[in-house]
């Protein structure tokens, strides 16, 4: 790597014995993501959403699933009646991509349908 080529890229962390690099535009567009938890070291983004009730929570669910099966890139969630976690990450990647950065946007946007 040349010298310019640091500014380039943001953070290499060692995970497993594995870098996880995150470009730093990419950074930059996962940082604005004000609601989304960023975890650099593990390359995550990561939000809680509440609703009013169980129903609202798997509607907004089935939403995502739908937007996920259509952008061909799938978050790990979990539910509790009103309550959904879901967490983005790109595994080919080792970390985050631009999907993840998408699909959070997605969320967010549907999300305001519930509020």
């Amino acid at each position: 790597m040349g010298t310019g080529d640091c500014e380039i890229w943001c953070q290499i962390r060692l995970t497993n014995l594995k870098a996880i690099v995150i470009d730093s535009n990419l950074l930059k567009l996962a940082q604005n993501l004000s609601q989304w938890n960023l975890d650099e070291f593990k390359g995550t983004l990561a939000r809680k959403f509440v609703f009013k009730g169980f129903e609202d929570a798997f509607a907004f669910m089935t939403e995502i699933a739908k937007a996920s099966e259509q952008h061909n890139h799938h978050p790990e969630w979990r539910n509790v009646y009103n309550k959904v976690w879901i967490t983005w990450t790109t595994n080919d990647a080792n970390g985050l991509s631009m999907k993840d950065i998408h699909l959070a946007q997605i969320c967010d946007q549907l999300f305001m349908n519930y509020a």
